[in-house]
C-alpha cells in the first residue's frame, strides 16, 4: 500500500436526491439513503434497473450533489470529485487518439505525481497484471471490448485511489468475456484489497465478487439489506456450486424480487417459485 494512511471508508447518511420535472413534482430518486462502503472490502451494490444506483455512485464520486444528507470519507466531509475516488463507467472513456500506454500514464503525469519514466514503469507493471503488456502501443479501436475494460482498470489503478467506484463496468460484454473480466478483477482485488464499490444488476456477478452485498430498494432508493458474503478467498467458479453460495443467492433474490414486484405488480408469481428452487438446490448440495 503506497499511501500509508490509505483507508477509504465512505459513510453516507440520509442522502436525498430530487430531480426537477417540468410541470410535475420533482422525482425523488434517493430518500434517506444511508450506507457504509467498508474499507479494504469489495462492496457490491445491486438493485432493480432504474432504482438510483448510478445516481448514488455519481454522488459518492463527487460528480453530483445530493439534495440533502452528508457524505464522509475517513471521517472528513466529501465535497466534489477527487483523485482519492476513481470511477470506472459503463461505457469506455479511453481517449481514442492515445495508445493504451498513453491513456494509462496520462493522469499521474498531468498531475505531476510521477515523471514519465516512473509512470511508464508503473504502467508496465499494471498492464502485465491485467494481461495487456503486448498491447501497450495499440489504440482503443484496435482492442476488443474486454481489453478496453482492462485498459480502463489499468488507468484507474495507476492512480492508487483510496476507493474504486465501478458502475456496471462489464455491462454489454458477452457472457464469456464478462466471466473472464470478473476473474481478472478478482485477481486484482485480492492482490490490492483496494476499497471498492461495484455496481451491478447481475445477481451471480454480485455474489461471486462481493465481500458485502448492499441491496437497494426501488424508487426512492434506500439500502434495503446488507448481506455478508462469507465465501472463501481466493475465489473461483467452484464456489458457484457450494451450499453457501446458493443460500446467499436465495436470500438476495428474495429481496430483489420484493422490489421487482413494485415495478411489475404481484402478478409476477414466478418470484416465490424461483426463491424456493434456490433453497431446494442449497439443500440438495448439503445432502450430497
Amino acid at each position: 500500500m503506497t499511501n500509508t494512511e490509505k483507508k477509504g471508508c465512505i459513510e453516507a447518511v440520509n442522502l436525498c436526491k430530487l430531480f426537477p420535472q417540468a410541470g410535475r413534482k420533482p422525482l425523488e430518486v434517493l430518500k434517506d439513503c444511508s450506507l457504509t462502503v467498508e474499507p479494504g472490502k469489495l462492496n457490491v451494490l445491486i438493485g432493480t434497473s432504474g432504482c438510483g444506483k448510478s445516481t448514488l455512485a455519481n454522488i459518492l464520486a463527487g460528480y453530483d450533489c445530493p439534495s440533502s444528507g452528508e457524505i464522509m470519507m475517513d471521517g472528513k466531509p466529501l465535497n466534489g470529485p477527487g483523485s482519492d475516488r476513481l470511477m470506472v463507467f459503463q461505457e469506455t472513456a479511453l481517449w481514442p487518439w492515445m495508445t493504451v500506454m498513453e491513456n494509462v500514464i496520462f493522469g499521474p503525469t498531468v498531475r505531476g505525481e510521477m515523471s514519465k519514466k516512473e509512470a511508464r514503469e508503473e504502467a508496465t507493471r499494471i498492464l502485465e497484471l491485467v494481461g495487456l503488456q503486448d498491447f501497450r502501443d495499440k489504440y482503443p479501436a484496435q482492442l476488443s471490448g474486454g481489453m478496453q475494460r482492462r485498459a480502463e482498470l489499468a488507468r484507474a489503478l495507476i492512480n492508487n485511489p483510496k476507493v474504486m467506484i465501478m458502475d456496471e463496468p462489464f455491462r454489454g460484454l458477452d457472457d464469456l468475456t464478462r466471466e473472464l473480466m470478473q476473474e481478472y478483477y478478482l485477481k486484482i482485488f485480492e492482490e490490492s484489497h483496494c476499497t471498492t464499490l461495484f455496481i451491478t444488476t447481475e445477481l451471480e456477478e454480485a455474489i461471486f465478487l462481493a465481500d458485502r452485498i448492499l441491496i437497494m430498494t426501488f424508487l426512492p432508493g434506500q439500502i434495503k439489506k446488507v448481506i455478508d458474503v462469507d465465501l472463501p478467498r481466493p475465489r473461483d467458479y467452484r464456489v458457484l456450486t457450494s451450499k453457501r453460495y446458493l443460500e446467499i443467492k436465495g436470500e438476495t433474490l428474495e429481496c430483489l424480487l420484493e422490489e421487482g414486484r413494485k415495478c411489475f405488480g404481484d402478478e409476477c408469481n414466478i418470484a416465490n417459485s424461483m426463491v424456493d428452487e434456490f433453497r431446494r438446490q442449497a439443500n440438495d448440495v448439503c445432502d450430497r
